[in-house]
C-alpha cells in the first residue's frame, strides 16, 4: 500500500517533479537555518557533496520529528566551482556575479536526498552532475537577466534550465533531475524497496 511522502521542502519544482512520477506527497517546508548549519562546515575540508547531504539530512529529520510516523524527503543542493560555493543569489546584481564567474567554465551541481522516519535517518544519496557553461558576454547577461527577471534569484546558480537558463550552456553530463533538485531515479528506487510506492 502506498503512503504518502511528506517533502521536507517548499520547492515547487521539486513537488512537481514527485507528483509528475506519480508520488503522493506532502509539501511541509523544514524549519532549519541552512547558512547557520553550513557555517561550521565552511572551514573543515568537506565535500560540497556532503554539505549538500548535511544540510538535507538536517531537513528531514526535523520535517519528521514533527510528523511521527510519516516517511519524510529531504533535499538540498549545492553548486560548487572548485572548492567555492555558490548559493542563491540575493539580488539581480548577485545573479550577474553569479553568472560571470560560471562563465566558459564546468560547475557540479550535488543534489541531495535524504529519507528519514522518526528522526532517524533510513537511506541517503548525492546525484552529481557537470554543467559547463558557454562563454557569455556581460551584456548578453544583462539581457537575459532582464528577460528572466527575479526567477533567477530562485536557483542557487541564477538559472533554470527547464527555462531559458538551457541557452546559457554548451554541455550537460547528468541527469535532468538531479539538476533540478531531486536525483529522482534513485529515490523512486529506494521508495519502492521501503514499500512506500508501488512497485
Amino acid at each position: 500500500m502506498a503512503e504518502k511522502i511528506i517533502l521536507a521542502s517548499g520547492s515547487p519544482f521539486r513537488k512537481a517533479l514527485l507528483v509528475n512520477a506519480g508520488v503522493a506527497v506532502e509539501a511541509v517546508p523544514a524549519e532549519v537555518d541552512e547558512r547557520a548549519l553550513e557555517a561550521p562546515l565552511k572551514d573543515s575540508g568537506i565535500s560540497p557533496e556532503d554539505v549538500a547531504l548535511v544540510l538535507a539530512e538536517a531537513k528531514a529529520t526535523e520535517v519528521s520529528e514533527r510528523k511521527p510516523g510519516a516517511l519524510v524527503l529531504g533535499c538540498d543542493q549545492t553548486l560548487s566551482l572548485g572548492e567555492e560555493l555558490f548559493h542563491k543569489p540575493a539580488d539581480m546584481e548577485g545573479a550577474r556575479r553569479h553568472l560571470l564567474a560560471l562563465s566558459g567554465k564546468t560547475h557540479q551541481l550535488n543534489s541531495a536526498v535524504v529519507l528519514a522516519r522518526d528522526g532517524a535517518v533510513l537511506w541517503r544519496h548525492v546525484g552529481i552532475a557537470s554543467l559547463t557553461m558557454r562563454k557569455l558576454d556581460p551584456a548578453f547577461i544583462g539581457r537575459h537577466l532582464a528577460r528572466v527577471g527575479a526567477k533567477a534569484l530562485s536557483s542557487v546558480g541564477a538559472y533554470q534550465i527547464e527555462g531559458e537558463g538551457i541557452q546559457l550552456f554548451e554541455r550537460i553530463e547528468g541527469d535532468y533531475f538531479t539538476i533540478v533538485g531531486v536525483p529522482l531515479l534513485p529515490a523512486l528506487a529506494k521508495l519502492r524497496d521501503l514499500g512506500a510506492i508501488d512497485g
